[in-house]
Formats: structure tokens, C-alpha cells, sequence
């Protein structure tokens, strides 16, 4: 005697026909195992379905460790590619000018910065010499003023790259627009023996943009070019 099937004979000719499908399913397998736990009671215990799990969590943790690889190279890359664009529009220009307002305008938007400050410190630090109408840019400082800026007024040796979240705090140095940038990157600028040094700072508005626990390797190298193109224009 034979008993007639408890599932719709279409479904159940489904399953026959494809029972990869229904090995591929991860929720259906769930609840296979769970309906066969349910069957066997309660004091047997299903040591291959404990199995079962421990390699489905096994599993799960393997997935988010290789998409969190997969994102970090993406996004690793696109850092790449920003940095060479930007670092090929400031090879453009033929006049200081031009490269001061390059850097606020299509380098900043590169970079996907709010604000781009170079800061050169002078002896003469009150003289421009015509470039006043670039402040929004360039800032001559006195000397000390960058050593002071990057370490806070604590000292102590400077870092080629630096970065942090700010609090509005730096309103000398950004001006009217201080209240705005929550994040910045202070890269230390050497421009050989005899010259004073420099910095250049990116603000952005985003509090999460620039902070101590990211990497710097790829500022370290835009830093190390930015150093030889300028110390190009100082000469």
C-alpha cells in the first residue's frame, strides 16, 4: 500500500527535476534541516547538522572577510587614480598663478576636498609680492607657524602626513569658512636646504574624511610630489 504524496504534484516534479535548486537555496535548506531536527525529537542530537552550522557560520565569516577585501581594493584603487589626476593637472600650468588657482579649484574637486591652503612661512611674512588676491589659497605665515599648527603648540618632530578631525578651532588659517571643515590632512612640506618650510592642508566638511586611523601611504607619495613641483617654482 502506497501513500499519495503530501506536496502538490507539480512542485514535487519540480524538486525531481532540479534538486540542485533546492541544494542551492541556503533558506530552504535551513528549513529542511530544521523540519528534520523537528522529526528526530528532541533527545537525539543531529551531530552532522551541528556540523552544518558551524560551516555555514564558518562560511558567512568568509564572505564578509572577502567582500571587505574586495571593497578595500576598490576603494584603494580609486584612491590611486585620484591622486595621479590630480597630480597630472598640477603638472599643467606654466604660471605660479595659475597653479595656486588650479589647486583650490580642480585639484581640491579631484581630490573631493571642500578647501586646499598652501602655507609658506617668510621672514617677511606681511609682504605678498602681488599675490594677495590668492589668499583664499595662499597663506605667507611667520616662521614657526606650521610646526606650531600640525603639532597643536605641543611640539615634538613633525609627521610628513597628519590627519584629524578639527572643531572650527583653526579660524586663522581657513578664515570666514573655519566654521565648515570638520577634517583635515596637514602634509609637511621640505623644500631643501636653505628654504623654509611649507604645508599644505585639505579641509572637508565631512568629520570622517581625514582621521588618524586611515592610512597615508598614498599622501606620503602626493605630498613627496607636490615637495618637487614647488620647490620647481621656487627656484
Amino acid at each position: 500500500m502506497t501513500t499519495s504524496p503530501k506536496i502538490e504534484h507539480a512542485l514535487r516534479e519540480a524538486i525531481i527535476s532540479r534538486p540542485d535548486a533546492i541544494l542551492d537555496d541556503k533558506d530552504v535548506m535551513n528549513a529542511l534541516v530544521a523540519a528534520n531536527e523537528k522529526a528526530m525529537g528532541a533527545n537525539i542530537i543531529d551531530m552532522r547538522g551541528i556540523a552544518m552550522e558551524r560551516l555555514e557560520a564558518r562560511l558567512d565569516r568568509l564572505e564578509d572577510t572577502h567582500r571587505s577585501v574586495i571593497a578595500a581594493a576598490y576603494e584603494n584603487l580609486a584612491g590611486t587614480n585620484q591622486i595621479h589626476r590630480a597630480i597630472l593637472r598640477m603638472l599643467d600650468p606654466t604660471e605660479f598663478e595659475v597653479f595656486l588657482r588650479d589647486l583650490g579649484g580642480e585639484v581640491a574637486d579631484i581630490l573631493r576636498v571642500d578647501l586646499v591652503r598652501l602655507v609658506l612661512e617668510s621672514e617677511n611674512h606681511d609682504e605678498t609680492n602681488g599675490l594677495d588676491r590668492l589668499d583664499d589659497v595662499l597663506r605667507v605665515a611667520e616662521p614657526g607657524f606650521i610646526a606650531d599648527y600640525i603639532t597643536q603648540g605641543r611640539g615634538g618632530a613633525l609627521r610628513q602626513v597628519t590627519l584629524r578631525q578639527v572643531q572650527g578651532d583653526a579660524g586663522s588659517l581657513y578664515g570666514g569658512k573655519s566654521d565648515w571643515i570638520r577634517s583635515e590632512a596637514c602634509l609637511s612640506l621640505d623644500f631643501g636646504e636653505g628654504r623654509q618650510p611649507g604645508m599644505l592642508v585639505l579641509g572637508a566638511e565631512d568629520p570622517h574624511m581625514f582621521g588618524p586611523q586611515q592610512g597615508t601611504d598614498l599622501l606620503v607619495f602626493f605630498t613627496g610630489v607636490f615637495e618637487r613641483i614647488m620647490r620647481r617654482w621656487l627656484s
